[in-house]
């Protein structure tokens, strides 16, 4: 569902990628859909204006249950959509684990 372009909510499943030397492990949800699409939308105004960022992520707020934190999206080269990465801190007070479906509210 997409309040609107500033203010999101997505549900997606929580997915581990793990590096190709096996050294670094994260946590994402695909942001796709509606979402994307907003987000999507978001990147190119932010381009247009000359205020993109580095690798075409976006700042956000995020917001899964009760629990609040800082980060960026960024695109997602592979399968379309935008990757939002999910702290440890945030997985262990939340309760999630790999598969989890995961309502999130993004504020760009």
């Amino acid at each position: 569902m997409t309040d609107s372009a500033e203010h999101l909510s997505h549900t997606g499943r929580l997915w581990r990628w793990t590096g190709a030397s096996g050294s670094g492990t994260w946590h994402f949800i695909t942001i796709d859909g509606a979402a994307g699409e907003a987000l999507s939308g978001t990147a190119l105004i932010r381009k247009l204006e000359g205020t993109a960022r580095g690798f075409g992520s976006l700042k956000v707020r995020a917001r899964i249950g009760e629990t609040a934190f800082a980060t960026s999206v960024f695109p997602s080269k592979s399968g379309g959509g935008w990757l939002l990465p999910v702290k440890a801190a945030v997985r262990r007070v939340e309760d999630l684990a790999d598969g989890d479906e995961v309502l999130v509210f993004l504020d760009v």
